[in-house]
């Protein structure tokens, strides 16, 4: 089973690109962050054409929004909300086999890491949380976790640990909440699994002039497993080259291989 996750940054405006990375990839499943869409104009039938009938779609007009496209059969379509909001930020579904695959975008957090006066950071910081307590439940399980998790949570996923410890993403709070919830539910990362050495992003800023060149990334987009799935990992790869595409969101797609 393939599985690719990627922050399309609105997914009417890049259809293409993701009809792209369906036909050149062949995922058997593939999770959307921030498609920007509401329920009834998301693009449905164009992904179904393509191969991917199944979908579990849950979005806003114009921010946040999260979707799974599957040529796999899926049960039990389910959300749930963080932090007394109703934000499309997560949800879930069953795969063949019992495995649960959870598909989250955590808020970015705004701009000051300071949570009494930046509001959104102490969003995001009570975010993690509530996630904290929701992944002791969810250990035991045969359990996927994928998204755009807003965290860079080593030194090398990051072009500079000393110049972004003061930066929300990468700051100690937020990484060790991102530890914190690892621990509580036994999560491994399936990337750093395959990849465990060397500087490793999914993200390049739009203001960078020549994004690749400059090269200063963040690893923010993330697919961890729980123990029972551990053993069935074979593969990792960040797709970099899509944040080359023409008109591109400025995530690459995270994908990892398992047996299943």
């Amino acid at each position: 089973m393939k599985i690719i996750t990627w922050n399309i940054n609105s997914v009417r405006l890049r259809q293409g690109l993701v009809l792209r990375l369906l036909r050149e990839q062949q995922p058997d499943v593939l999770c959307l962050q921030e498609t920007k869409c509401p329920d009834e104009a998301f693009p449905s039938s164009v992904f179904s054409e393509a191969g991917y009938p199944y979908q579990a779609i849950r979005g806003e007009k114009g921010y946040n929004g999260v979707a799974i496209l599957s040529r796999l059969p899926f049960t039990d379509h389910r959300h749930l909300n963080w932090v007394e909001r109703e934000d499309c930020r997560h949800q879930a579904v069953t795969l063949e086999g019992g495995i649960h695959l959870h598909n989250f975008y955590i808020p970015a957090g705004g701009d000051v890491p300071d949570r009494v006066s930046n509001p959104k950071f102490d969003h995001k910081l009570k975010f993690l949380d509530e996630m904290k307590t929701w992944s002791g439940a969810e250990g035991a399980k045969p359990s996927i976790l994928v998204g755009d998790l807003n965290i860079a949570p080593r030194e090398d996923d990051v072009w500079s640990h000393k110049q972004l410890l003061r930066i929300i993403s990468h700051t100690p709070v937020e990484t060790e909440a991102m530890a914190s919830i690892m621990a509580a539910g036994g999560w491994q990362d399936a990337v750093r699994q395959s990849i465990p050495e060397g500087k490793l992003y999914s993200w390049w800023s739009y203001r960078a002039r020549d994004w690749d060149a400059a090269d200063k990334g963040r690893r923010l987009d993330h697919i961890w497993v729980t123990s029972p799935l551990v053993s069935s990992l074979r593969s990792a790869r960040i797709l970099r080259e899509a944040r080359g595409w023409e008109q591109p969101s400025d995530h690459a797609p995270v994908m990892v291989g398992m047996m299943t």
